[in-house]
């Protein structure tokens, strides 16, 4: 069997999810759809609107045929570490292609990545700070910039995948959707941006998601509770005025000297926007600061996260029966540990990260996330809604 990778956040799936699921398979002929997709804290240092088995089983229900979670020391990074960690769990997953949407796909991404070959370090470290300095650089090496989300995601999947000792075959596709920031939805549409369908969601306007979502989604959009950072801000306020300083600047991602800013806005904010009003200045980003936060919440230091990127591992979410004999066909061969639980010895160690996120996220969600929860065993599924196009 040869399987194809997606890596994915599914917040929620929607119809351009569904989308790339569908044209992943037909592009590469691959029997096996295997998912990469971020847990419950999501690449822009956001809570996922879902819990990550609530996206999960919308993936299987979609096209998916085996999901794995991209740890939270992946999954809450910049571009280029988010790329690597999908990239290295697909690649250790044995997928030889892998399909992703991209905003201009006709960009030549790999001579891009051959053309900036040996300045990886300026690169990484314009990537990890500034996005506008970071196209600066590009610009002089390549002549190119790229300002949209998922062009820049592009560019690091296709140097994240030429760092593997056996790269795979790499396909960017037309994104098919409205643009991430786009904040409504379109009548007649069938599709719609992340960001609009999260505030229909939150506004409970069923009648608008129902035409650019799948039904499963809609159903789980209704009956669930969702997440977003105003809930987790009573729990982040009191993390900043009571810890003391000289630790919280140890704090994943943050820059010298901000954590001074943050702990003095913390004492004015009124509520989680108003915070990052306050603290919000040209040098850093809306996402690069609440991905800040997100490190604060989940008290994760940059020593821990570094470290947890030198040892991943490949934690299971679920899988149909196409995607049990693929994982059968090659978990001989996994040069990463496989996990399809956490218990006690795994939550105080190798998973300790993990755990620590779920256990924050489930204070809101109010739904067990790690301890001894089991992967989806799907039965086979028949999409039985129409293919998009």
């Amino acid at each position: 069997m040869q399987a194809v990778g997606l890596i994915t956040e599914y917040n929620p799936l929607h119809n351009g999810h569904r989308y790339h699921l569908q044209r992943a398979k037909q592009l590469t002929g691959a029997d096996c759809v295997v998912v990469v997709m971020s847990g419950n804290w999501l690449q822009r240092g956001e809570p996922a609107i879902l819990d990550k088995w609530t996206r999960s089983k919308l993936a299987l229900e979609n096209g998916a045929d085996l999901v794995v979670e991209l740890p939270v020391f992946y999954a809450t990074q910049p571009a280029h570490l988010f790329a690597e960690g999908g990239i290295r769990l697909l690649s250790a997953l044995g997928c030889t292609s892998v399909v992703f949407g991209a905003e201009h796909p006709d960009l030549d991404f790999k001579r891009l990545t051959a053309e900036i070959e040996g300045h990886q370090d300026a690169f990484s470290h314009y990537n990890a700070t500034y996005a506008t300095q970071f196209n600066a650089a590009l610009k002089a090496a390549t002549g190119v910039t790229l300002t949209a989300a998922n062009d820049m995601l592009s560019f690091c999947y296709y140097t994240a995948n030429q760092a593997l000792a056996h790269p795979m075959q790499l396909y960017p596709i037309q994104r098919q959707q409205a643009d991430h920031a786009t904040p409504t939805i379109t009548t007649g549409k069938a599709y719609a941006s992340g960001t609009a369908i999260r505030q229909a969601a939150f506004a409970q306007d069923w009648p608008a998601i129902a035409p650019v979502v799948p039904s499963d989604t809609l159903t789980a959009l209704k009956s669930q509770r969702l997440q977003r950072w105003r809930d987790f801000w009573p729990l982040l306020h009191y993390q900043l005025l009571t810890v003391d300083v000289a630790h919280s600047g140890q704090y994943d991602q943050m820059a010298e000297g901000l954590e001074y800013r943050m702990q003095a806005m913390a004492q004015q904010a009124t509520d989680f926007d108003n915070f990052m009003h306050l603290v919000k200045s040209k040098r850093y980003t809306y996402t690069r600061l609440q991905r800040v936060a997100t490190a604060a919440l989940l008290q994760l230091t940059q020593q821990e996260v570094q470290a947890a990127q030198a040892a991943p591992y490949l934690r299971l979410l679920g899988f149909t029966p196409k995607g049990q004999a693929y994982l059968h066909q090659v978990k001989k061969q996994l040069p990463l540990p496989l996990y399809t639980k956490i218990n006690q010895d795994l939550r105080q160690h190798a998973l300790n990260l993990d755990y620590r996120a779920g256990r924050v996220y489930e204070l809101i969600n109010g739904q067990s996330q790690d301890l001894y929860r089991r992967p989806w065993r799907m039965p086979a599924i028949s999409v039985d809604q129409p293919e998009l196009s």
